[in-house]
């Protein structure tokens, strides 16, 4: 009989094994993520920005301007130095792989503004 701490062994080995979808780590480049129909990411070059929080008011701003065109995709990929951005109604969430934990990094204020999280005073 197999132990159950070896069947979890096993599970977390395998899928540590697996491959992970990664960005790019260009210092200072924000980057919009397309996703492909093949699966892939195309990565398109948006701005340099000095930090992770310009790169998601870059692709904010992108992505309220398409809305204003008459767009309908609410949610969006960007990617900043070897992370992954994903823009949903929530705020910015951030992960090292597309397949991996996410992170916030940038919630939305009462009004839609993005901030960081603890940066707006409690009601």
């Amino acid at each position: 009989m197999i132990r159950p701490t070896l069947l979890i062994l096993a599970a977390t080995l395998v899928s540590a094994c697996s491959e992970k979808t990664t960005p790019p780590g260009d210092t200072g480049i924000c980057f919009h993520v397309v996703p492909q129909a093949d699966g892939s990411m195309k990565f398109n070059r948006l701005v340099e920005a000095k930090n992770l929080e310009v790169c998601a008011a870059n692709l904010e701003a992108m992505r309220i301007k398409f809305l204003r065109m008459g767009g309908s995709q609410q949610e969006i990929y960007g990617a900043y130095q070897a992370n992954f951005l994903f823009l949903q109604r929530e705020g910015v969430l951030t992960s090292t792989s597309l397949e991996g934990p996410r992170y916030v990094a940038l919630v939305r204020t009462g009004d839609g503004r993005l901030a960081i999280p603890g940066a707006m005073p409690a009601r």
